[in-house]
């Protein structure tokens, strides 16, 4: 909790365009996160019963269109 607690005091100290550069930066970051996580569970097969359910409903009807 010390870190965050340091992290969040010095964020708060950046200047707008260092915020800004901060806030580019951290998106990035969780994005990559996001994809190495997604492609993790895919290798895992983690989604493939999800996948699955999905053609299921799609073959019965269960659906709505967006």
């Amino acid at each position: 909790m010390e870190k965050l607690t340091a992290l969040e005091a010095s964020i708060s100290k950046l200047s707008e365009t260092e915020y800004a550069e901060f806030r580019e930066w951290f998106l990035n970051y969780e994005n990559e996160r996001w994809d190495s996580q997604l492609e993790k569970d895919i290798t895992d097969n983690k989604l493939a019963n999800l996948a699955s359910e999905a053609l299921e409903d799609y073959k019965k009807g269960n659906f709505k269109d967006l």
